[in-house]
């Protein structure tokens, strides 16, 4: 079996320019910065440092986002929940297909662990494949919950 090693990385990495569509704007200048620390093999998964400094503007969500805010704070609104300001330490999750409207104060930087979805029937094969393949492993890769 080939060992494949782990990729560590940091967040204080040098940003590239990444603007936000300009039609997405509602308020200020924000500009907007990233760089990516880590992509799956096969395309799919890929975390990204981002830094937006202050504006209000919406965004499009065209993959599944996990946001963890390392520093200053935006307030966003989905159009569903009430805002909420996120902050140092905070976690969010964005599925595809959310609109949010994100006002920025003065600036946030987060890491950004995103994934696009594949078609449902094409997922559900995955998984069969993975549960065959661990069965025949004899490797359990499984949680077991109350487990000491």
């Amino acid at each position: 079996m080939t060992k494949i090693p782990m990729i560590a990385s940091v967040t204080e990495v040098d940003l590239l320019p990444a603007p936000i569509e300009p039609s997405w704007i509602l308020a200020g200048e924000p500009v907007a910065r990233n760089a990516t620390l880590s992509r799956s093999a096969d395309g799919l998964a890929s975390t990204l440092v981002w830094d937006c400094t202050a504006g209000s503007f919406r965004w499009i969500y065209e993959i599944d986002e996990t946001i963890y805010f390392l520093e200053g704070s935006a307030t966003i609104s989905d159009g569903v929940s009430p805002p909420k300001s996120f902050g140092p330490g905070d976690v969010l999750f964005l599925p595809r297909g959310a609109v949010c409207h994100w006002h920025v104060e003065r600036y946030v930087k987060k890491v950004a662990f995103c994934r696009r979805t594949v078609p449902f029937l094409l997922s559900v094969a995955i998984r069969g494949y993975g549960r065959i393949r661990r069965m025949i492993s004899g490797a359990g890769g499984g949680f077991t919950v109350g487990a000491a």
